[in-house]
């Protein structure tokens, strides 16, 4: 069966952004086909280490690389040039920087009204921080999050993953989706964006709304769940598991298949109130069951009645697992320095098309080198041979090595 194109291979994507954040939207666009134009500033000693490390790789798969000095008027040109054929654009500059650049959404909705221009920030287009700079951490620290990971009385902890980052960029990427389902109907373009702290304080998600609706302010609660009982994470023979058996049908199933006649029995457990209210005791009574079997066991027993159980992996266990091994989470790309490297697929699955967990599939490209494709890019704007040249012997462009 013959697969159709990719639900966004008609676009043409400028990507402008740095970082994480916004390259995490733009990766979305690539892998769902969008033709995405990385527009790279021109720099001395590009460091080829990092460009072909794993992180450059995993955010820049499927796109193409522009080297272009758009701080020159010939640059800007070439710039607007390319407006007018795209679809959509991406820049997360820090809120001035745009202007500064003189190609902030006005800007590019007078050349190509039906643009739809995506920006993210750190704290908001507008608003008393919105000039501040921004990285994961400060946001994760601010927004309140830190203050609920960790251990109670031992300090505010990070998560230990850009979460900040990476949320704004899957914000961004699903409001320019929306965006263009509104240019369907409509025909008008417009700036969709988002930034890192309105991100993560959606993310906060219940725990902030137990504060918006009755006030209350949740804290650290270690590996234990903040308000079902039990649930975390309990020893076992051989290490460590985390188990939830916090309903009452999960917490009688669980009694009956550890043999826990004096936990079935206890009146203080028998609702889920009381059962959070006695977490601690409770805690270590399950603690002591669990600790008297090996992990393997103690998972394949309480998941075969119903109760989520799982190992603590580390990132290694974890693509070793036999269901991520099945999931197939990463595919391939050939670069021509590194040969076939793996990299992370996108998670979302659609059935009218291969299954993205196909072991056959590959990305069409790796990460690029900068200005790889500048030369390819400037001869699809129709530019004559002439043209491109000076581009070059100004400096304007500068083309990498091409495949």
């Amino acid at each position: 069966m013959n697969q159709p194109p990719l639900p966004l291979s008609r676009y043409t994507v400028l990507d402008l952004s740095i970082a994480r954040a916004g390259p995490t939207a733009v990766r979305l666009l690539a892998d769902w086909g969008a033709n995405v134009i990385r527009i790279e500033a021109p720099v001395e000693g590009d460091i080829a280490g990092k460009r072909h490390g794993p992180d450059s790789q995993n955010l820049h798969r499927n796109k193409r690389s522009l080297c272009l000095d758009l701080k020159s008027a010939a640059g800007k040109a070439v710039f607007f040039d390319l407006v007018k054929q795209a679809d959509i654009l991406v820049e997360n500059f820090r809120v001035d920087v745009k202007h500064r650049l003189g190609i902030d959404y006005e800007a590019v909705k007078k050349i190509n009204p039906a643009i739809i221009y995506g920006s993210i920030s750190g704290f908001g287009q507008e608003g008393p921080y919105s000039k501040r700079p921004a990285v994961d951490q400060v946001i994760q620290g601010m927004s309140g999050l830190m203050s609920i990971t960790g251990e109670p009385d031992r300090g505010p902890m990070r998560v230990g993953i850009a979460v900040s980052d990476t949320s704004a960029g899957m914000f961004l990427g699903q409001g320019i989706l929306l965006a263009l389902l509104h240019r369907e109907h409509s025909g008008e373009g417009q700036w969709v964006h988002t930034s890192l702290l309105e991100s993560m304080l959606s993310k906060l998600d219940f725990q902030a709304a137990r504060y918006t609706m009755s006030g209350e302010v949740p804290s650290q609660e270690g590996n234990n769940h903040p308000t079902l009982s039990p649930m975390g994470v309990f020893d076992t023979a051989d290490g460590l598991v985390n188990l939830a058996a916090s309903t009452d049908k999960m917490f009688k199933a669980f009694c009956a298949v550890m043999q826990a006649n004096e936990l079935a029995a206890n009146a203080n457990y028998q609702s889920v109130e009381g059962r959070l209210q006695q977490r601690d005791e409770l805690w270590k009574q399950v603690n002591h069951i669990t600790s008297q079997y090996e992990t393997k066991e103690l998972v394949e027993k309480l998941n075969s009645v119903g109760i989520p159980c799982g190992p603590i992996n580390t990132i290694q266990q974890a693509f070793e697992d036999e269901q991520v091994e099945f999931l197939a989470m990463t595919r391939q790309a050939h670069h021509d320095q590194l040969g076939d490297i793996n990299l992370l697929r996108s998670p979302i699955n659609l059935s009218r098309y291969q299954s993205q967990h196909a072991q056959t599939t590959e990305f069409d490209r790796p990460g690029p080198e900068l200005g790889e494709h500048s030369l390819e890019i400037l001869r699809q704007l129709n530019y004559s041979e002439e043209h491109i040249e000076a581009l070059l012997h100004s400096g304007t462009v500068r083309a990498g090595s091409a495949k």
